[in-house]
């Protein structure tokens, strides 16, 4: 069984050396792709180009705006009446604009004063972190103009305040390449194991030679199994060139954890991953069909795999529909692994999870597969 199945591997190898196209995804998924996602996604604000639109032109709000700085924030200058306000805001030169109204300074002397801030919220994201960022910044200043009004007789230590000291665990600068890295390398593993298999098997079926392949002494089973071993072998190749390549060598991602713990649980996850592959392939007439349904699958496993939203932000709907999703167990068990160095104690349940639905998927396409060929 083992000679018939490894000569069935080889040849799978082999006309997979001879398709180009997938060669190139194969290296875009695990090097391009990756670089891409962990420079080109940032979810933090740097450089949000801000106005300001001064009423007072005092010395107060000059000193509230020489607070606004970068690298949170850019100006682009100042506009001088509401039709101007109203134009770069739509315009997108300025996703937000400072307002100060006149008498600012003497309402400011009584306790008294307020600030206008009109932000774009198009990019809802954006917006609320800068409401945040605006929110912290007027905070530090009204302490800083209540020192100043009592004229050095009341210090900062006497004032009634909460001293937070935020220490940042696993990711000390909030780098976002650590995070959007690992994300990437998780997202094209779980890609390319569908696609590799499901290319594979759609290859046979459109070229004819599938039915050859039935009338030779290979089993549906060991079949099976040929289709998917290339695969694993393939994607656990070139997740090791993602990791140490561009994870840990561009990105300067630390690997805290067991790489054997890691790469035993991805096999795992790959091999599982590629049944659902051999399904979609059954489905499928051509390798278009089969890459469309992959992204009709691969999106919502993406989007309730937690990676965008916390499980714990969803609705309650979309929060069990996440529990069906083999990639929210694979992604939260990569993090707790590679980057917090966490071991079995820590990520069995992520590893439960990943047997049970594999052992679901694996058995699911072990019989569409079996009624196909019968």
């Amino acid at each position: 069984m083992w000679v018939r199945i490894y000569s069935m591997v080889r040849k799978e190898f082999q006309q997979l050396s001879r398709d180009i196209p997938i060669i190139m995804i194969l290296v875009w998924a695990f090097s391009g792709a990756i670089y891409v996602a962990g420079h080109a996604v940032n979810i933090s604000v740097k450089d949000l180009p801000i106005a300001f639109y001064d009423l007072d032109r005092s010395a107060a709000s000059r000193d509230l705006l020489t607070k606004i700085q970068s690298p949170y924030f850019k100006w682009i200058g100042a506009v001088h009446s509401d039709a101007e306000l109203d134009q770069v805001l739509t315009s997108g030169r300025a996703s937000a604009v400072i307002v100060i109204p006149g008498g600012f300074e003497t309402n400011t002397q009584s306790r008294q004063g307020q600030v206008q801030v009109i932000i774009d919220g198009g990019q809802s994201r954006s917006a609320l972190l800068a409401v945040s960022y605006f929110a912290s910044i007027l905070q530090k200043h009204n302490i800083e103009m209540l020192t100043n009004q009592a004229g050095g007789g009341l210090s900062l230590l006497k004032i009634p305040q909460i001293d937070p000291r935020v220490r940042v665990a696993y990711n000390q600068s909030l780098n976002h390449a650590w995070f959007g890295g690992l994300l990437e390398l998780f997202n094209v593993m779980t890609m390319v194991a569908m696609l590799l298999t499901a290319a594979a098997l759609v290859r046979e079926k459109s070229q004819g030679t599938l039915d050859q392949l039935l009338v030779s002494p290979l089993t549906a089973r060991e079949l099976f199994i040929a289709k998917i071993i290339p695969t694993v072998l393939t994607v656990l190749a070139l997740s090791l060139v993602g990791l140490f390549v561009m994870v840990q060598g561009v990105f300067n991602t630390p690997i805290r954890g067991s790489l054997i713990l890691f790469y035993s649980v991805a096999t795992l996850y790959v091999f599982s991953i590629s049944s659902l592959g051999i399904l979609v392939a059954v489905v499928t007439r051509n390798i278009a069909q089969a890459t469309l349904l992959i992204f009709m699958i691969l999106m919502p496993m993406l989007f309730l795999s937690g990676a965008m939203t916390p499980p714990e932000s969803m609705s309650t709907w979309m929060k069990i529909l996440s529990l069906i999703s083999p990639m929210r167990y694979f992604i939260d068990f990569g993090y707790e692994v590679l980057l917090k160095g966490n071991g079995i104690a820590e990520v069995w349940h992520d590893i439960l999870g990943i047997l049970i639905l594999g052992s679901i998927l694996f058995a699911a396409a072990v019989r569409r597969f079996n009624q196909y060929l019968n």
